[in-house]
């Protein structure tokens, strides 16, 4: 999947086109420049519209970085809760969400790379109160599942708070370490092998 296929998916239609290509050069230059040097007439001057329409859309850089962010979550959160719901076990469950991660950051790489670097400022900002409650929203599934009575007995001796750095750290790491070009091979190439890592660890832990 593409760049354009992502926004046309999460902002289809005619009347989004604008917003599209705003999205699309904001993230190709906030990738190579970085956050500090892109410059909202940079973007401007790629999109070939106005600093209005830009603003009109976004209110200004902090919001269009945010806007970014959010999207990127919520498509990712879309492809975890896709594998998730047909996971009928514990085990099958830490599978679905190692591997939804890795099957996102392989299709979505300039994504993946911008929601990195963004993560701390998009925490630290003006969006941070409205991260965490779209976090609540975007993560109601996900929650719901580690509630489970089988799936918490399953990895009893996990605290709660250590669940998810467990379940997708080691994939985590592998991923910022393919999208920096320190290692070459894909993430998804060894998606089956940090998915029964992240179990083995769950469920030794439960033992």
């Amino acid at each position: 999947m593409e760049t354009s296929d992502l926004l046309e998916r999460c902002y289809p239609g005619r009347r989004a086109e604008l917003k599209r290509e705003i999205f699309r050069q904001a993230l190709k230059l906030f990738n190579e420049q970085g956050l500090e040097a892109t410059t909202i007439e940079m973007i401007r001057a790629q999109c070939e519209t106005s600093v209005g329409a830009i603003y009109h859309h976004f209110g200004n850089k902090e919001g269009l970085v945010a806007a970014l962010f959010f999207t990127a979550l919520d498509d990712q959160a879309q492809l975890r809760d896709s594998y998730l719901a047909a996971a009928t076990t514990a085990q099958e469950g830490v599978h679905a969400l190692v591997h939804s991660y890795v099957d996102w950051v392989d299709s979505q790489p300039e994504w993946a790379r911008f929601q990195y670097h963004a993560r701390f400022a998009v925490t630290k900002g003006p969006f941070k109160d409205e991260l965490v409650t779209r976090n609540k929203a975007r993560n109601k599934r996900l929650l719901g599942w580690l509630s489970e009575p089988a799936h918490k007995a399953a990895m009893s001796g996990v605290p709660d708070e250590l669940l998810l750095s467990m379940m997708i750290g080691q994939a985590e790491s592998y991923c910022r370490a393919w999208l920096s070009g320190r290692v070459k091979g894909s993430p998804k190439a060894y998606r089956d092998i940090l998915a029964e890592a992240a179990w083995r660890s769950l469920a030794a832990s439960a033992t």
